[in-house]
């Protein structure tokens, strides 16, 4: 039997034994999940370290290395992650509503797990803690596929889950991970119906792609980020270059991270410097349409069309100059992957235009993309972030892992 195969069946049986564990064992899990996760942060740290020297062997970006280095800092902050979901209330059998029909038949909807979720994922360890934390607060059972990059953490990361998790209770094969990086595995994963009841790919353009194409399984589409800023004519300047800053070089590598910076003509004269300023003196590379270059080019590169479309997850930033709010949100809605977007600007009816015009998961006035993100919104993690419009928009927290079932009570009614 495939280790694949092995851990599927394991998966489903588990799946049946979830569904009846009292929210008080899920939540002494995550706790000491969390606790085991601070107490091994050396063992922790030991496997990252070979995955960075591997990754820095094959040549990874900085700013991938970036989404794949571990510090004491990043797990203390995946262990309280971990205690947010045990903080927050189990959606498990809430009764969502109830009525009553005419012939005294009492219809409810109650939430329940969706089963087996598979995750496929890059080099992001974080992602293994929050799917697996997730996953089990909401009684559903985890398998999980990382990329090769960041194997030794993950295994390490979920050798250290599991111990703590079945320790507390929670029957064993609900927490897994695919130790087979190879691509072959990952296609008969998006393929095992019967075993997984929804996939969730994350990471970029690629990956995606590939799951949409060829998964048989349900997916929750997660899209790449190329996500806009778009600064207005109204905007205070000093909380538009704040805020475009954050956006593109807080964190690039993650796809919450802004691609384009969108400025009103009306004001490009006297922003386009002070903002090309100071995103070259943080290392950023500018690709610039004309008319932006043509107040300020030095060390700038012409943008190209294929620009406007790119996420590129590293310190470049393409910048386009509009003629006010319409165009910014053509433009916007034309290139984007429906993730993140904002607006600067001190005008509420442009404000009000730009949320209700602009299709896109999350729509922001006055602050950073780079809020959208499961523990920012309050869901203490997320496991992916939805740009589709079925079943689950945006951070999905543990309400996105949960379907209804109809509960229906009589008293001996037929129908006629």
């Amino acid at each position: 039997m495939s280790e694949l195969l092995e851990k599927c069946t394991a998966a489903k049986n588990a799946a049946q034994l979830m569904i009846s564990v009292p929210s008080a064992v899920k939540d002494n899990a995550l706790e000491a999940i969390a606790d085991a996760l601070v107490e091994c942060t050396g063992e922790i740290l030991e496997a990252n370290k070979q995955d960075l020297e591997n990754a820095e062997a094959n040549g990874v970006r900085k700013a991938m290395l970036d989404r794949l280095r571990l510090t004491p800092e990043r797990i203390a902050g995946m262990a309280e992650g971990v205690r947010k979901v045990r903080d927050l209330n189990d959606p498990i059998g809430e009764v969502i509503n109830m009525w009553t029909r005419p012939n005294g038949l009492q219809i409810g909807k109650k939430r329940v797990p969706l089963g087996v979720i598979a995750i496929i994922y890059e080099a992001r360890p974080n992602v293994t803690v929050d799917a697996a934390a997730l996953c089990l607060k909401t009684s559903n059972v985890s398998i999980l596929r990382g990329g090769k990059e960041a194997i030794c953490s993950n295994t390490a990361l979920m050798r250290i889950m599991q111990k703590a998790a079945y320790g507390a209770g929670i029957p064993e094969g609900a927490l897994n991970i695919i130790e087979d990086t190879s691509r072959e595995t990952a296609t008969e994963l998006m393929r095992m119906n019967g075993y997984v009841d929804m996939l969730i790919p994350r990471g970029g353009k690629g990956l995606i792609k590939s799951v949409v194409d060829n998964a048989t399984v349900p997916v929750v589409e997660t899209a790449a980020g190329n996500c806009h800023v778009y600064v207005d004519g109204d905007a205070d300047f000093d909380m538009a270059v704040k805020i475009a800053m954050n956006a593109k070089v807080q964190r690039p590598s993650v796809c919450n991270a802004a691609e384009t910076l969108l400025i009103d003509k009306a004001i490009a004269d006297k922003f386009v410097p002070i903002i090309f300023k100071k995103l070259q003196d943080a290392g950023v590379e500018i690709r610039a349409d004309k008319a932006a270059m043509d107040i300020y080019a030095d060390g700038v590169r012409e943008a190209s069309e294929e620009d406007w479309y790119t996420e590129y997850n590293d310190y470049i930033l393409a910048v386009k100059l509009v003629s006010g709010v319409d165009e910014a949100i053509a433009h916007i809605n034309k290139y984007n992957t429906k993730h993140s977007e904002a607006i600067v600007t001190d005008s509420y009816t442009k404000a009000q235009k730009f949320l209700n015009e602009v299709d896109a998961a999350a729509v922001y006035v006055n602050a950073s993309t780079r809020f959208t993100d499961g523990f920012e919104f309050g869901f203490g993690a997320e496991i992916g972030i939805s740009t589709q419009k079925m079943h689950a928009r945006g951070p999905m927290g543990l309400e996105a892992l949960t379907s209804v079932k109809y509960i229906v009570y009589g008293d001996g009614q037929i129908r006629e």
